[in-house]
Protein backbone atom coordinates (compact mmCIF):
# COMPACT_ATOMS: atom_id res chain seq x y z
CA UNK A 1 0.00 0.00 0.00
CA UNK A 2 1.64 3.60 -1.13
CA UNK A 3 1.20 5.85 1.45
CA UNK A 4 1.51 10.09 1.69
CA UNK A 5 2.32 10.14 5.35
CA UNK A 6 2.30 13.51 7.43
CA UNK A 7 3.32 13.88 10.79
CA UNK A 8 2.30 16.98 13.13
CA UNK A 9 3.63 18.27 16.10
CA UNK A 10 7.11 16.45 17.63
CA UNK A 11 5.34 12.81 18.15
CA UNK A 12 4.18 12.84 14.63
CA UNK A 13 7.28 14.02 12.85
CA UNK A 14 9.44 11.47 14.79
CA UNK A 15 7.06 8.72 13.80
CA UNK A 16 7.18 9.24 10.38
CA UNK A 17 10.83 10.21 10.51
CA UNK A 18 11.54 6.44 11.99
CA UNK A 19 8.88 5.39 9.01
CA UNK A 20 11.17 6.28 6.32
CA UNK A 21 14.01 5.09 7.84
CA UNK A 22 12.31 1.83 7.87
CA UNK A 23 10.89 1.75 4.43
CA UNK A 24 14.54 2.15 3.63
CA UNK A 25 15.84 -0.22 6.18
CA UNK A 26 13.70 -2.97 4.53
CA UNK A 27 12.81 -2.16 1.07
CA UNK A 28 9.01 -2.03 1.56
CA UNK A 29 8.78 0.97 -0.73
CA UNK A 30 5.21 1.98 1.57
CA UNK A 31 6.03 5.89 2.09
CA UNK A 32 6.06 7.38 -1.23
CA UNK A 33 6.02 11.24 0.34
CA UNK A 34 6.30 12.14 3.47
CA UNK A 35 6.10 15.60 4.98
CA UNK A 36 6.17 16.90 8.66
CA UNK A 37 4.35 20.06 9.98
CA UNK A 38 5.33 22.08 13.08
CA UNK A 39 5.14 25.11 14.99
CA UNK A 40 8.73 24.59 16.52
CA UNK A 41 11.56 24.95 14.52
CA UNK A 42 13.81 23.13 16.40
CA UNK A 43 11.82 19.62 16.32
CA UNK A 44 11.94 20.22 12.64
CA UNK A 45 15.41 20.52 12.26
CA UNK A 46 15.57 17.54 14.38
CA UNK A 47 14.54 15.00 12.22
CA UNK A 48 17.15 13.00 9.93
CA UNK A 49 14.71 11.09 6.89
CA UNK A 50 12.36 13.63 5.77
CA UNK A 51 13.62 15.90 3.10
CA UNK A 52 14.05 19.38 4.53
CA UNK A 53 11.90 20.78 1.44
CA UNK A 54 9.31 18.69 2.79
CA UNK A 55 9.38 19.89 6.20
CA UNK A 56 6.84 22.74 7.01
CA UNK A 57 7.33 25.59 9.83
CA UNK A 58 3.66 26.85 10.68
CA UNK A 59 2.89 29.74 13.04
CA UNK A 60 5.61 31.54 12.97
CA UNK A 61 3.96 35.07 13.44
CA UNK A 62 2.09 33.37 16.26
CA UNK A 63 4.78 31.82 18.22
CA UNK A 64 8.20 32.70 16.33
CA UNK A 65 8.99 28.86 15.77
CA UNK A 66 8.86 28.09 20.01
CA UNK A 67 5.77 25.62 19.70
CA UNK A 68 2.56 25.98 21.19
CA UNK A 69 3.03 25.10 24.13
CA UNK A 70 0.38 22.17 24.76
CA UNK A 71 -2.31 24.42 24.32
CA UNK A 72 -4.06 22.38 21.45
CA UNK A 73 -6.85 25.14 21.05
CA UNK A 74 -3.72 27.29 19.45
CA UNK A 75 -2.20 24.70 17.69
CA UNK A 76 -5.87 24.06 15.96
CA UNK A 77 -6.02 27.59 14.95
CA UNK A 78 -2.75 28.17 13.63
CA UNK A 79 -3.24 25.16 11.49
CA UNK A 80 -6.51 26.40 9.86
CA UNK A 81 -4.62 30.12 9.32
CA UNK A 82 -1.23 28.27 7.83
CA UNK A 83 -3.17 25.67 5.80
CA UNK A 84 -1.87 26.59 2.55
CA UNK A 85 1.56 26.24 3.82
CA UNK A 86 1.19 22.50 4.55
CA UNK A 87 -1.16 22.63 0.99
CA UNK A 88 1.67 23.36 -0.63
CA UNK A 89 4.32 20.77 0.38
CA UNK A 90 1.09 18.74 -0.27
CA UNK A 91 0.92 19.75 -3.84
CA UNK A 92 4.89 17.94 -4.59
CA UNK A 93 3.09 14.62 -3.45
CA UNK A 94 1.89 12.82 -6.86
CA UNK A 95 -1.39 11.89 -5.16
CA UNK A 96 -2.01 9.69 -8.43
CA UNK A 97 0.38 7.22 -6.75
CA UNK A 98 -0.88 7.08 -3.50
CA UNK A 99 -3.73 4.60 -2.11
CA UNK A 100 -4.32 6.97 1.45
CA UNK A 101 -3.16 9.79 3.02
CA UNK A 102 -1.96 8.97 7.19
CA UNK A 103 -1.89 11.56 9.23
CA UNK A 104 0.32 10.72 12.72
CA UNK A 105 -0.14 12.96 15.68
CA UNK A 106 0.47 12.72 19.44
CA UNK A 107 -2.55 13.27 20.92
CA UNK A 108 -1.46 15.13 24.04
CA UNK A 109 0.64 17.99 23.11
CA UNK A 110 -0.12 21.30 21.46
CA UNK A 111 0.56 20.94 17.74
CA UNK A 112 -0.12 17.80 16.92
CA UNK A 113 -3.68 17.45 19.07
CA UNK A 114 -5.06 20.51 17.84
CA UNK A 115 -3.51 20.72 14.22
CA UNK A 116 -4.14 16.82 13.15
CA UNK A 117 -7.64 16.87 13.09
CA UNK A 118 -7.95 19.95 10.84
CA UNK A 119 -5.35 18.92 8.48
CA UNK A 120 -7.61 15.60 8.35
CA UNK A 121 -10.64 17.60 7.60
CA UNK A 122 -9.16 19.74 5.11
CA UNK A 123 -7.39 16.85 3.05
CA UNK A 124 -10.89 14.70 3.05
CA UNK A 125 -12.72 17.94 1.34
CA UNK A 126 -9.96 17.85 -1.84
CA UNK A 127 -9.01 14.46 -2.16
CA UNK A 128 -10.95 11.27 -2.61
CA UNK A 129 -7.79 9.40 -1.58
CA UNK A 130 -8.88 7.66 2.22
CA UNK A 131 -8.07 9.81 5.02
CA UNK A 132 -6.31 7.73 7.96
CA UNK A 133 -4.97 8.82 11.19
CA UNK A 134 -2.12 7.24 13.75
CA UNK A 135 -3.20 8.80 16.87
CA UNK A 136 -0.66 8.65 19.96
CA UNK A 137 -2.15 8.95 23.26
CA UNK A 138 -0.29 9.88 25.62
CA UNK A 139 1.06 7.73 29.28
CA UNK A 140 -1.29 8.52 31.84
CA UNK A 141 1.48 9.43 34.11
CA UNK A 142 2.31 12.68 31.59
CA UNK A 143 -0.17 14.87 33.98
CA UNK A 144 -4.45 16.31 33.51
CA UNK A 145 -3.14 19.03 30.48
CA UNK A 146 -2.09 16.18 28.26
CA UNK A 147 -4.34 13.60 29.49
CA UNK A 148 -7.36 16.96 28.69
CA UNK A 149 -5.93 17.50 25.63
CA UNK A 150 -5.85 13.63 24.61
CA UNK A 151 -9.38 13.46 24.82
CA UNK A 152 -10.49 16.21 23.24
CA UNK A 153 -8.22 15.92 20.30
CA UNK A 154 -9.22 11.82 19.81
CA UNK A 155 -13.01 12.88 19.69
CA UNK A 156 -12.51 15.52 16.99
CA UNK A 157 -9.89 13.46 14.93
CA UNK A 158 -12.56 10.26 15.02
CA UNK A 159 -14.92 12.01 13.30
CA UNK A 160 -12.45 13.75 10.88
CA UNK A 161 -10.56 11.08 9.57
CA UNK A 162 -12.09 7.86 7.42
CA UNK A 163 -10.50 5.65 10.29
CA UNK A 164 -8.37 6.48 13.52
CA UNK A 165 -5.54 3.59 14.29
CA UNK A 166 -4.68 4.30 17.91
CA UNK A 167 -1.20 3.72 19.62
CA UNK A 168 -1.23 4.04 23.24
CA UNK A 169 1.92 5.13 25.01
CA UNK A 170 0.22 4.21 28.91
CA UNK A 171 0.21 0.33 27.65
CA UNK A 172 4.07 0.46 26.16
CA UNK A 173 6.00 2.41 28.47
CA UNK A 174 8.82 0.38 30.95
CA UNK A 175 9.77 1.67 34.17
CA UNK A 176 12.70 3.45 34.81
CA UNK A 177 13.75 3.62 31.30
CA UNK A 178 14.73 7.23 30.11
CA UNK A 179 11.98 9.36 28.54
CA UNK A 180 14.07 9.48 24.97
CA UNK A 181 14.89 5.98 25.11
CA UNK A 182 11.40 5.12 25.77
CA UNK A 183 9.96 6.90 22.85
CA UNK A 184 12.54 5.82 20.73
CA UNK A 185 11.38 1.85 21.37
CA UNK A 186 8.17 2.95 21.24
CA UNK A 187 8.58 4.47 17.41
CA UNK A 188 10.22 1.38 16.42
CA UNK A 189 7.50 -0.94 17.75
CA UNK A 190 4.62 1.56 16.35
CA UNK A 191 6.43 1.55 12.88
CA UNK A 192 7.31 -2.44 12.54
CA UNK A 193 3.63 -2.80 13.18
CA UNK A 194 2.39 -0.63 10.68
CA UNK A 195 4.74 -1.02 8.30
CA UNK A 196 4.42 -5.21 7.70
CA UNK A 197 0.43 -4.27 7.56
CA UNK A 198 0.48 -1.19 4.90
CA UNK A 199 3.67 -4.25 3.45
CA UNK A 200 1.41 -6.39 2.68
CA UNK A 201 0.72 -7.57 -1.07
CA UNK A 202 3.36 -4.53 -2.44
CA UNK A 203 5.43 -6.92 -4.40
CA UNK A 204 8.59 -6.35 -6.63
CA UNK A 205 9.73 -8.09 -9.66
CA UNK A 206 11.55 -11.27 -9.00
CA UNK A 207 10.19 -11.19 -5.09
CA UNK A 208 7.49 -14.15 -4.15
CA UNK A 209 3.76 -13.80 -4.53
CA UNK A 210 2.03 -14.56 -1.88
CA UNK A 211 -1.01 -17.59 -1.84
CA UNK A 212 -3.61 -15.58 -0.63
CA UNK A 213 -2.68 -12.00 -1.33
CA UNK A 214 -3.38 -9.17 0.53
CA UNK A 215 -3.60 -5.99 -1.10
CA UNK A 216 -3.86 -2.25 -0.61
CA UNK A 217 -8.10 -2.72 -1.02
CA UNK A 218 -8.27 -5.32 1.86
CA UNK A 219 -7.10 -3.58 4.06
CA UNK A 220 -8.97 -0.16 2.72
CA UNK A 221 -11.98 -2.27 3.53
CA UNK A 222 -11.18 -3.30 6.84
CA UNK A 223 -10.74 0.30 8.02
CA UNK A 224 -13.95 1.29 5.76
CA UNK A 225 -17.14 2.20 7.99
CA UNK A 226 -14.70 4.23 10.06
CA UNK A 227 -14.44 4.03 14.38
CA UNK A 228 -11.76 3.53 15.82
CA UNK A 229 -8.86 0.75 15.15
CA UNK A 230 -6.14 -1.39 16.90
CA UNK A 231 -3.44 -3.43 15.94
CA UNK A 232 -1.61 -6.30 17.49
CA UNK A 233 1.79 -8.31 16.43
CA UNK A 234 3.24 -11.58 17.69
CA UNK A 235 6.68 -13.03 15.84
CA UNK A 236 9.09 -15.63 16.42
CA UNK A 237 12.26 -16.20 14.92
CA UNK A 238 13.38 -19.24 12.29
CA UNK A 239 15.83 -20.61 10.21
CA UNK A 240 15.72 -20.11 7.15
CA UNK A 241 15.83 -22.57 4.35
CA UNK A 242 15.65 -23.22 0.22
CA UNK A 243 11.97 -22.74 -1.02
CA UNK A 244 10.05 -24.65 -3.23
CA UNK A 245 8.51 -21.32 -4.22
CA UNK A 246 4.46 -20.82 -5.17
CA UNK A 247 4.28 -23.98 -6.83
CA UNK A 248 5.26 -26.31 -4.41
CA UNK A 249 3.80 -24.43 -1.67
CA UNK A 250 0.39 -25.01 -3.47
CA UNK A 251 0.95 -28.66 -4.39
CA UNK A 252 1.75 -29.25 -0.78
CA UNK A 253 5.46 -30.28 -1.60
CA UNK A 254 7.75 -27.98 0.78
CA UNK A 255 10.99 -28.60 -0.64
CA UNK A 256 11.86 -31.86 0.82
CA UNK A 257 10.08 -31.23 4.37
CA UNK A 258 7.29 -34.44 5.39
CA UNK A 259 3.94 -33.79 7.30
CA UNK A 260 5.17 -33.26 11.21
CA UNK A 261 6.82 -29.89 9.52
CA UNK A 262 3.37 -28.95 7.69
CA UNK A 263 1.64 -29.56 10.80
CA UNK A 264 4.54 -28.16 13.01
CA UNK A 265 4.28 -24.59 10.52
CA UNK A 266 0.26 -24.98 10.65
CA UNK A 267 0.67 -24.94 14.79
CA UNK A 268 3.23 -21.75 14.76
CA UNK A 269 0.92 -19.97 12.27
CA UNK A 270 -2.37 -20.45 14.81
CA UNK A 271 -0.54 -19.64 17.96
CA UNK A 272 0.75 -16.70 16.52
CA UNK A 273 -2.61 -15.15 15.73
CA UNK A 274 -3.65 -15.85 19.24
CA UNK A 275 -0.81 -14.29 20.39
CA UNK A 276 -1.09 -11.07 18.20
CA UNK A 277 -4.86 -10.90 18.95
CA UNK A 278 -4.51 -11.79 22.82
CA UNK A 279 -1.06 -10.04 23.25
CA UNK A 280 -0.41 -6.09 23.94
CA UNK A 281 -2.56 -4.26 20.85
CA UNK A 282 -1.65 -1.17 19.93
CA UNK A 283 -4.39 -0.08 21.75
CA UNK A 284 -5.40 -2.57 24.63
CA UNK A 285 -9.26 -3.34 24.11
CA UNK A 286 -11.43 -6.28 24.09
CA UNK A 287 -11.61 -7.64 20.39
CA UNK A 288 -15.13 -8.86 20.94
CA UNK A 289 -17.41 -6.89 18.85
CA UNK A 290 -14.69 -5.40 16.40
CA UNK A 291 -16.79 -4.66 13.17
CA UNK A 292 -13.88 -6.28 10.92
CA UNK A 293 -9.99 -7.60 10.96
CA UNK A 294 -7.55 -8.30 8.85
CA UNK A 295 -5.09 -11.31 9.30
CA UNK A 296 -1.66 -10.75 7.76
CA UNK A 297 1.45 -13.71 8.52
CA UNK A 298 4.67 -12.46 7.05
CA UNK A 299 7.94 -14.45 6.88
CA UNK A 300 9.91 -16.73 4.85
CA UNK A 301 7.67 -18.69 2.02
CA UNK A 302 8.57 -21.83 3.41
CA UNK A 303 7.35 -21.39 7.41
CA UNK A 304 3.34 -20.05 5.36
CA UNK A 305 1.10 -21.69 4.82
CA UNK A 306 -2.53 -21.48 3.52
CA UNK A 307 -4.13 -23.96 5.96
CA UNK A 308 -2.25 -22.18 9.13
CA UNK A 309 -3.52 -18.87 7.94
CA UNK A 310 -7.18 -19.97 7.14
CA UNK A 311 -7.53 -21.69 10.56
CA UNK A 312 -6.32 -18.48 12.28
CA UNK A 313 -9.15 -16.50 10.46
CA UNK A 314 -11.60 -18.57 11.17
CA UNK A 315 -10.49 -18.38 15.07
CA UNK A 316 -10.63 -14.84 14.53
CA UNK A 317 -13.70 -14.97 13.69
CA UNK A 318 -15.25 -16.63 16.19
CA UNK A 319 -12.92 -14.66 18.62
CA UNK A 320 -14.32 -11.10 16.67
CA UNK A 321 -18.04 -12.36 15.61
CA UNK A 322 -17.78 -10.33 13.22
CA UNK A 323 -18.84 -11.92 9.43
CA UNK A 324 -16.20 -9.43 8.02
CA UNK A 325 -12.40 -10.98 9.16
CA UNK A 326 -9.63 -11.00 5.77
CA UNK A 327 -6.55 -12.65 5.69
CA UNK A 328 -3.34 -13.51 3.81
CA UNK A 329 0.19 -13.86 3.66
CA UNK A 330 2.98 -11.65 2.92
CA UNK A 331 6.54 -13.75 2.53
CA UNK A 332 9.50 -11.81 3.16
CA UNK A 333 12.26 -14.08 1.92
CA UNK A 334 15.40 -13.51 4.50
CA UNK A 335 13.67 -12.08 7.19
CA UNK A 336 14.84 -14.75 9.89
CA UNK A 337 11.14 -14.45 11.20
CA UNK A 338 7.58 -15.43 11.07
CA UNK A 339 5.30 -12.42 12.10
CA UNK A 340 1.64 -11.94 12.89
CA UNK A 341 -0.04 -8.68 12.16
CA UNK A 342 -3.75 -8.72 13.19
CA UNK A 343 -5.59 -5.20 12.13
CA UNK A 344 -9.56 -4.69 14.20
CA UNK A 345 -11.23 -2.14 12.87
CA UNK A 346 -14.46 -0.75 14.11
CA UNK A 347 -13.71 -1.46 18.41
CA UNK A 348 -16.03 -0.19 20.89
CA UNK A 349 -14.98 -2.06 23.95
CA UNK A 350 -11.93 0.09 25.24
CA UNK A 351 -11.42 0.98 28.95
CA UNK A 352 -8.81 3.07 27.73
CA UNK A 353 -10.61 5.77 25.91
CA UNK A 354 -13.50 5.51 28.69
CA UNK A 355 -10.44 6.30 31.53
CA UNK A 356 -9.04 9.12 29.45
CA UNK A 357 -12.42 10.60 29.04
CA UNK A 358 -13.33 10.70 32.53
CA UNK A 359 -10.17 11.83 34.06
CA UNK A 360 -10.05 14.60 31.19
CA UNK A 361 -13.38 15.78 32.36
CA UNK A 362 -12.25 16.10 36.05
CA UNK A 363 -9.61 17.37 34.98
CA UNK A 364 -11.48 20.70 32.77
CA UNK A 365 -13.26 20.67 36.25
CA UNK A 366 -10.44 21.04 38.36
CA UNK A 367 -8.94 23.24 35.81
CA UNK A 368 -11.93 26.01 35.47
CA UNK A 369 -11.48 25.97 39.60
CA UNK A 370 -8.11 26.48 39.78
CA UNK A 371 -8.48 29.31 37.22
CA UNK A 372 -11.26 31.06 39.58
CA UNK A 373 -9.30 30.62 42.90
CA UNK A 374 -6.48 32.35 41.17
CA UNK A 375 -8.74 35.03 39.91
CA UNK A 376 -10.05 35.84 43.81
CA UNK A 377 -6.30 34.70 45.30
CA UNK A 378 -5.31 38.15 42.78
CA UNK A 379 -7.89 40.30 43.47
CA UNK A 380 -7.27 39.60 47.44
CA UNK A 381 -3.54 40.73 47.11
CA UNK A 382 -3.55 43.45 44.92
CA UNK A 383 -6.61 45.27 46.19
CA UNK A 384 -7.63 46.35 50.19
CA UNK A 385 -11.77 47.10 50.57
CA UNK A 386 -11.25 49.51 52.99
CA UNK A 387 -8.65 51.38 51.32
CA UNK A 388 -8.71 50.81 47.61
CA UNK A 389 -6.10 52.08 44.98
CA UNK A 390 -7.26 54.04 41.67
CA UNK A 391 -5.59 52.17 38.86
CA UNK A 392 -3.26 54.04 36.54
CA UNK A 393 -5.33 53.59 33.52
Amino acid sequence: MKLALIGFGQAGGKIVDTFVDYDRRTGSDIVRAAVAVNTAKADLMGLENIPEDQRVLIGQSRVKGHGVGADNELGAEIAEEDIDEVQGAIDSIPVHEVDAFLVVAGLGGGTGSGGSPVLAKHLKRIYTEPVYGLGILPGSDEGGIYTLNAARSFQTFVREVDNLMVFDNDAWRKTGESVSGGYDEINEEIVKRFGILFGAGEVEAGQEVAESVVDSSEIINTLSGGGVSTVGYASEEVEEQSSGGLLSRLTGDDGGTDGLDTAHTTNRITSLVRKAALGRLTLPCEIEGAERALLVMAGPPQHLNRKGIERGRKWLEEQTGSMEVRGGDYPVTGSGFVASVILLSGVTNVPRIKELQQVAIEAQDNIDEIRQESDDNLDNLVSDDEDELESLF
